[in-house]
This record gives structure tokens, sequence and C-alpha cells, in this order.
């Protein structure tokens, strides 16, 4: 009975969310900003013919890794509004109460809505991202070196953020999971930045920061191993004469990371069962 509920309330999760108007803004963003980054990128090449090798590799992928973090902002905001009604609104409108009727089990019920979530999140950052890739190649002739580790990467970025938005939508509201699930991402990536400058600088204290704020929620460490991954080498090697930049990650992300993001994210979920279970409804 368990096995089958969770497949039955991912679909319907699923259908749910293809059904808010979020998902419609979602559409509409996404298909804006693939249409500038399309125009971006062809005025780009027109200017390729006056850079050296190591100028235009620097550029592209700078460029790349700008307009990706902007697909991943699109699909963190879409996520993080889509799990805070989940739980609470369903709550609040009383759904929950007549599902909670029937033998099933919350955790089963919470398990099959986070499957729902990732199933969607995780399929908008593979269609966005090779989306985004073929424009690239068509325009710049490029192609990152390691997509599908970048993709999955991004994927693992947005499922961190929504299982913290299903935690946060078995306390608080949905408005206020969703602002609070996007701001951490913000903070994160700020963080980030600070920490990547502090680096540079030779400032224990500032690069300490990154580090810290990576490992309380690890989007921004997942998000740079994503730009690695689509990043030419040869660009990293250029930059490194022209300090620091938000959009190159120096080194990948390495394997102990993303199994401290695995495990962080099993917390997570496991606190958001238990704070259901002890739900009123």
């Amino acid at each position: 009975m368990t096995l089958s509920t969770v497949p039955v309330i991912a679909g319907l999760t699923l259908k749910e969310a293809a059904r808010r108007k979020v998902l419609r803004s979602l559409a509409v963003l996404t298909v804006v900003l693939l249409a500038l980054s399309a125009w971006g990128f062809w005025r780009l090449s027109l200017e390729f013919g006056t850079l050296t090798s190591g100028e235009a590799k620097l550029a592209a992928s700078q460029v790349l890794n700008l307009v990706m973090f902007g697909l991943s902002l699109i699909a963190a905001l879409g996520t993080a509004f889509l799990a805070g009604p989940t739980v609470s609104g369903e709550i609040e409108s009383g759904v929950a109460l007549a599902i909670m009727t029937r033998p099933v089990r919350r955790s089963s019920v919470l398990a099959g809505k986070w499957l729902g979530l990732v199933a969607f999140g995780s399929g908008y950052i593979v269609i966005t991202g090779l989306a985004q890739f073929v424009i690239v190649k068509a325009t710049l002739d490029y192609w990152p070196p390691h997509p599908i580790t970048g993709l999955l990467m991004l994927a693992g970025q947005t499922t961190v953020l929504l299982t913290l938005g299903l935690l946060l939508s078995t306390v608080i509201s949905p408005m206020a999971s969703g602002i609070v699930s996007v701001g951490l991402f913000g903070a994160t990536w700020i963080a980030g930045v600070v920490g990547q400058v502090g680096d540079e600088l030779g400032n224990a204290g500032m690069a300490q920061v990154g580090t810290v704020s990576r490992m309380i929620v690890p989007t921004d460490g997942l998000w740079r191993g994503a730009m690695n991954a689509f990043q030419d080498p040869g660009a990293v090697q250029f930059a490194a004469n022209f300090g620091a930049s938000p959009f190159l990650s120096m080194v990948p992300t390495p394997p102990a990371y993303v199994g401290w993001a695995v495990i962080w994210g099993a917390l997570i979920l496991g606190l958001a069962a238990l704070s259901f279970q002890r739900r009123d409804l």
C-alpha cells in the first residue's frame, strides 16, 4: 500500500503543478530568457573575430554561466512557490484532511509530493538547459565540456531548494515558505561570491563566509560545480590573470561535497516528514 501510494501522489502533484498559474509565469520567463540569450549570443558572435582564442573561450563560458544562473533562478522561484502550497496550502484548504482519512501514511504522501516536485524541477532543468546549449552551439559553436554533470548539479540544486521549501511548508504559510526559500537561495549565492572574493584577496574571514554558507545550505556549492562543468578548461587558465568572477568556478566540486548535499537533503526530508506527522490537520 505504501509503495503504491508514492507514485500516485507524485503523479497527482505533477498534475496539480501543471494547473498552477506560477507555471505559466515560469514558462513566459523561460521563453523570454532564452530569446534574449539567443540575441545576446548572436551579437557576441559578431565580436569573436576580434578576440583571441582565450578571450573567446572566457567570454563564451562567462555568458553561458550567466544565462544558466538565470535559468536556475527561475527554477528556484518556480519550485519554491510550488513546494510552498504542497502541504500548508492543502492543510488550510482542507484537502489534506480529506486525504488523510484514507488508509495512507503521511510519510508516503509527503514522499510522493517530494518525488513529483523533483521530477518537475529536474525536467525543467534538463529541457531548458539543453535548449540553451543548442543556442550556444548555433551562435558561438561552443558546447560545454561536461553538460550532463552540469545539469545533474543544477537538478541537485533545485532538489535541495524544493526539499527545504517542503520542510518550511509543514510549519509556516505557503507564501512565507516560498519567500524564505528564495531568500536563502539568494543569500547563499551572495555569501559564495563574498567567499570567492576573499580567496582572491587572501582574506580568511571573507573566504570562511562562503565555506560556511555552502555547508548550511548547499545550493551555491552545487551551482559552482555546474559552472565548472559548463565552462571551457582553457577559460579558467585565461581568467586567472583577470581576478575573480562570479560566473567562473576555478575548481570542480569535490565528490565528498556532493555526498554532503545528498545527506543534507535526506536529513531535511526526514525533518519534513517528522514535522508533517505531528502537524495538526
